[in-house]
């Protein structure tokens, strides 16, 4: 089954517990202060295709990591990234501040950039540059 993440998809369902979290207990949502229809189509295009890349490797599109010493990289650095926004997000639950924002919106960020990066997959790689500037643009407006 290479065409399965399993590692992808921990991390995935990790920084989604937090999030889950937050829907669950804060039933009003998240309010988007800052409207930009195209600003935030591209980080919804984005958002999906890194969840879902993360996970799913289309032959063709993913060329594997370097080495062992390279993979070991992406699950230590990966592991710290989503332990850093787990942390981020008890520490700063019921804080709306421009650091929370920014790091649970940077953290995500790295992690799919990274670990595109480390696995060498290009349609996540797209999908985290579609994510990365919007989602961080959007979390910065929103919280300043």
């Amino acid at each position: 089954m290479g065409w399965l993440n399993v590692y992808g998809l921990i991390f995935v369902a990790v920084i989604m517990i937090p999030n889950v979290v937050f829907a669950i207990r804060c039933r009003e949502g998240f309010v988007n202060r800052w409207k930009n229809k195209f600003v935030e189509i591209i980080e919804q295009i984005g958002r999906f295709g890194c969840l879902l890349f993360m996970v799913i490797h289309i032959p063709g599109t993913w060329f594997g990591r370097w080495s062992d010493e390279a993979f070991a990289l992406y699950l230590i650095v990966d592991a710290a990234l989503v332990i850093s926004y787990c942390i981020i997000w008890i520490l700063c639950f019921r804080k709306n501040s421009l650091f929370r924002a920014l790091a649970l919106s940077i953290i995500p960020s790295v992690l799919f950039l990274f670990s595109g990066i480390m696995s060498r997959s290009v349609l996540l790689l797209i999908a985290a540059v579609l994510f990365a500037p919007s989602h961080i643009l959007i979390s910065y407006k929103n919280a300043k």
